[in-house]
């Protein structure tokens, strides 16, 4: 079992030319969705509405799989993303969450959903950000197991930061916990403006010990781990839309990780990471050829 937190919401797509369609989003969610429709058994910590969109979003997670770890009733609306798409089909986000469902978790409702006996817990995005579901993250990454692998994506979002510091505190709370980060060229130039992006990567390495995977587009994967630098190469497909990549190369990461039965002391091994992230990149790169956040399923990566 492998638990993810964070945030459920609508993402509402608009085209380059300003046509309209709608999916159900949010990076937690669309990593657990990678990692149950991959084959592993996959819990959500989050809220959802009992609205419309919310009931939604639940059939959306039971078609695939996935667990919702909080059973408390939802009374506030559904958490909704303006995903804007340009000519190349990369994506920019609005979001509306003050007073809706991905702000109802409160650190005692995450940690009674919290699984001890989960093998890893995924963490990031608009869960570092807002209260009180940024103190409900920093309550489950503090009560989690000795044995239990933590990742995180902090998939940093500025434009809708009212307090950068509520971000920092979350993110430095996890980056002492951590055994895998999973990075961008958006977060770091967001995070560390002064430094290159890979100078950047190396540096939240050498304050964490994790492995830090810093994913760059089309680019290769640079990796750090314990006693290694390496690039993995990312080959080239045909680019519909990047709607929910870096989530289905973190739940492609996850699972593969999930499916070895590594623990969480052998994220120091530089090739058990290298193939978790081959893996992740090859879950990734379908995803990419796909319209908005549809992770493959595991029989359709097979020979590829």
């Amino acid at each position: 079992m492998i638990q993810v937190m964070g945030e459920a919401l609508i993402d509402i797509i608009v085209s380059p030319e300003g046509d309209m369609s709608s999916v159900v989003g949010g990076g937690p969610v669309n990593t657990a969705r990678a990692i149950a429709r991959l084959g592993t058994a996959a819990s959500f910590i989050g809220g959802i509405s009992h609205d419309a969109l919310g009931q939604r979003i639940h059939r959306l997670l039971d078609a695939d799989a996935v667990l919702c770890a909080i059973k408390q009733n939802c009374v506030a609306p559904t958490t909704v993303a303006i995903v804007s798409l340009n000519e190349h089909g990369a994506a920019s986000y609005r979001f509306l969450m003050h007073g809706t469902s991905s702000l109802s978790v409160t650190p005692e409702i995450a940690l009674n959903a919290l699984d001890v006996n989960a093998t890893a817990v995924h963490v990031g995005t608009l869960a570092f950000v807002f209260e009180p579901l940024s103190q409900a993250t920093r309550a489950v990454v503090a009560a989690m197991g000795e044995n239990q692998l933590l990742m995180m994506d902090p998939n940093a979002r500025p434009s809708v930061m009212d307090d950068p510091a509520e971000f920092w505190q979350t993110f430095n709370t996890c980056l002492h916990r951590a055994d895998v980060i999973k990075v961008s060229g958006d977060d770091l130039d967001y995070m560390f403006p002064d430094l290159s992006n890979l100078d950047a990567a190396r540096d939240i390495h050498n304050q964490s010990q994790a492995a830090v995977l810093f994913t760059d587009g089309s680019h290769n994967v640079h990796v750090f781990t314990e006693n290694e630098y390496f690039q993995c190469d990312v080959p080239r497909v045909e680019v519909v839309d990047t709607v929910g990549a870096g989530d289905s190369f973190s739940g492609g990461f996850l699972s593969y990780w999930e499916s070895q039965n590594w623990e969480r002391l052998e994220a120091r091994d530089a090739e058990k990471v290298r193939s978790a992230v081959d893996f992740g990149i090859k879950v990734a790169g379908t995803t990419c050829q796909r319209s908005g956040a549809m992770p493959p399923f595991a029989y359709e990566l097979v020979g590829t």
